[in-house]
């Protein structure tokens, strides 16, 4: 039995997504369902299953050692910071191949970052036990803070946010490095008392290294469409020089 996983995509050459050159893996699957969405081909969940365990590979699956010997092809590039980031869809839904490609990432010397939205967070077992093991090998989380407002949160996304700052306070306990980003949204993420309770909370975290303001777009907007699914947020525009400024201004300064 080989460890593998339900892989979307990979990119050699990632710059935005953790310190450094990144190699890139996005891992299909996610159970939200965010208006903003620029990867919705990555909610199909793998097989009609909410996991992808240690088992036999399909056409859909790549073992780790597939993975990471093709990520360290580029090892010359990513310098002392650089190494893999995993994304998705949503990565925490496939734990156990997360935690097997860590593993043998840090086994082999490689720098590892989680971009998440921790969705599927909880104290419970057995989830909380195995999150526990993927944090000790996980280097840095880039960690996805959507909205303040868990009414606002669950009409974005499908869902309430409540376990999601549970887990931002998880890790600020635990002392696991973090980066937070944030997604702004004319006129659904962006007005003050938004990001000031946004900010407030940032500063209850001891662990926080870094705070991201990306910019909402529609550069998948066509994906949507190929889909067959509605994009409720065609009326949006893009966000000024001058929203995007304040923003930072609350958010990072």
């Amino acid at each position: 039995m080989t460890c593998t996983g339900f892989i979307h995509s990979t990119e050699s050459f990632g710059s935005v997504d953790g310190p450094g050159i990144r190699f890139l893996i996005f891992l299909q699957g996610c159970r939200m369902r965010c208006r903003y969405c620029h990867n919705p081909d990555t909610w199909k969940l793998s097989k009609g299953s909410e996991s992808s365990e240690c088992s036999e590979s399909s056409e859909h699956y790549q073992s780790v050692e597939l993975l990471l010997d093709r990520a360290e092809r580029y090892r010359d590039y990513w310098g002392r910071e650089g190494g893999i980031t995993v994304s998705g869809g949503e990565a925490l839904l496939q734990m156990d191949f997360l935690t097997a490609l860590f593993e043998e990432a840090h086994r082999r010397g490689i720098n590892t970052c989680l971009d998440t939205a921790a969705q599927p967070f909880t104290r419970e077992e057995p989830f909380f036990s195995r999150f526990q093991r993927l944090m000790q090998s996980t280097d840095l989380v880039l960690l996805d803070l959507k909205h303040m407002d868990s009414e606002r949160h669950k009409w974005l996304t499908g869902h309430t946010n409540e376990n999601i700052l549970d887990c931002a306070r998880w890790l600020s306990d635990a002392g696991v490095p973090v980066w937070i980003r944030h997604v702004l949204v004319p006129g659904i993420t962006d007005d003050e008392e938004h990001l000031r309770s946004m900010r407030r909370f940032i500063d209850t975290l001891r662990n926080v290294k870094k705070v991201e303001v990306l910019p909402y777009h529609t550069l998948g907007v066509q994906k949507w469409d190929k889909l067959g699914i509605p994009y409720t947020l065609k009326d949006v525009p893009l966000p000024t020089a001058e929203q995007e400024r304040r923003a930072r201004e609350i958010l990072v300064n």
